[in-house]
């Protein structure tokens, strides 16, 4: 009995002996294991939750270094002001970006990630892995940004759009490059001595990398000219007669006189018109170009134009010189360089703003059909 009672104690030893190893090992090999695939955990964690923390982390291996979808497009992913890693977590779920959000708030947690979650807006794809939306979500700042040139826009507006755009070159600089411009941004060495990119930069959204270098800047829009404005509008304009920079220059005009896009071929038959016939344009955005930037309106376009603007000294004034002026006042839209390229045929001379407040304009063969139009 005594021999028996001794074996008990033995055993009772050993399984205790045993449990305390395994107990030692798991203690130090598993928080070593997920330290090793998941970097060290937060400073804050008490000794049994990162213990738990880390075995669901070793467990939950695969699942958290492995995207969910190795096909998948980016999508946007918004996170508000005030939500919740719970709440966060379950709609990356829902919204298909991971495959189990429990498993993501562990990491979170583990890596004292889930208190530094910023608000913002997220370009995120389930071919990331959940550890890499993870640190995507500490940084609303994306790598990339979005810019827009507005149809219409002169050189220095889109120099005034720099500084808040998140693009990493000065206003000045794009200035000095656009006015001057290298050899390899020229149209097809066919711009005029003296040329800037004035009308060349195509107006359009356009997704950069926040470091693009201002060549590669410029570069982009250039090209993107280079392949809206195709075969078919470049022999509209030489039908018209005039190269390609005219081309740009005249539908730089009409962008900037009309409010409605159906109208710019009526424009167009209006000043084709005027110089077959060796008339003044008479045009006001070529005025409000030479007067550059208005310190009482804060507008590049001064409006309305007084009688003393009208008389500006400038090769741009198309009411003291015949034909063309010598370039391009402002980005040109498709529409407006269709315009040119296919104009209307009309026996129109003049035309002037309507008086209802549409926008559009009405058209006139004589000066006196041009005086009887204007409002009363």
């Amino acid at each position: 009995m005594k021999k028996a009672v001794g074996s008990c104690l033995i055993m009772t030893l050993v399984v205790g002996i045993l449990a305390a190893a395994v107990g030692g090992y798991a203690y130090v090999a598993v928080p070593r294991q997920a330290e090793l695939a998941f970097g060290k955990p937060a400073a804050g964690l008490g000794t049994s939750q990162r213990l738990r923390l880390s075995a669901l982390l070793v467990l939950q291996k695969e699942l958290l270094k492995q995207p969910w979808r190795v096909q998948a497009e980016a999508q946007t992913f918004r996170v508000a002001a005030g939500e919740s890693t719970f709440e966060i977590t379950e709609r990356l779920q829902a919204e298909g970006l991971l495959g189990d959000a429990a498993a993501m708030r562990n990491y979170l947690v583990y890596a004292g990630l889930d208190t530094t979650i910023q608000a913002g807006e997220y370009t995120l794809s389930a071919r990331m892995s959940p550890v890499e939306i993870a640190h995507a979500l500490q940084d609303a700042t994306p790598g990339q940004v979005v810019y827009r040139v507005l149809d219409g826009w002169r050189l220095d507006e889109i120099a005034a759009s720099l500084p808040t755009s998140g693009l990493s070159f000065s206003p000045s600089e794009f200035m000095t490059a656009a006015m001057a411009p290298p050899g390899q941004f020229m149209l097809e060495n066919k711009m005029p001595p003296g040329a800037t990119l004035e009308g060349f930069l195509f107006p359009d959204s356009y997704r950069f990398d926040r470091q693009v270098t201002l060549d590669a800047f410029l570069g982009t829009l250039m090209e993107n000219f280079r392949t809206k404005v195709g075969f078919d509008l470049r022999q509209g304009f030489t039908n018209q007669g005039l190269s390609v920079f005219q081309a740009v220059t005249l539908a730089s005009i009409i962008e900037r006189e009309a409010v409605v896009d159906d109208e710019m071929p009526m424009i167009a038959s209006v000043f084709y018109n005027r110089l077959a016939q060796g008339m003044r344009l008479d045009t006001d955005p070529t005025v409000q170009y030479a007067l550059g930037f208005n310190t009482a309106q804060n507008t590049w376009w001064t409006n309305p134009l007084s009688l003393a603007d009208l008389q500006v000294d400038s090769p741009y004034n198309t009411y003291r010189n015949t034909g063309l002026p010598p370039g391009p006042i402002a980005a040109a839209s498709l529409n407006a360089l269709r315009a040119v390229a296919f104009p209307a045929q009309t026996p129109y001379f003049f035309f002037r703003a309507a008086c209802d407040g549409s926008g559009r304009h009405l058209f006139a063969i004589t000066f006196e059909e041009h005086r009887q139009n204007a409002c009363r």
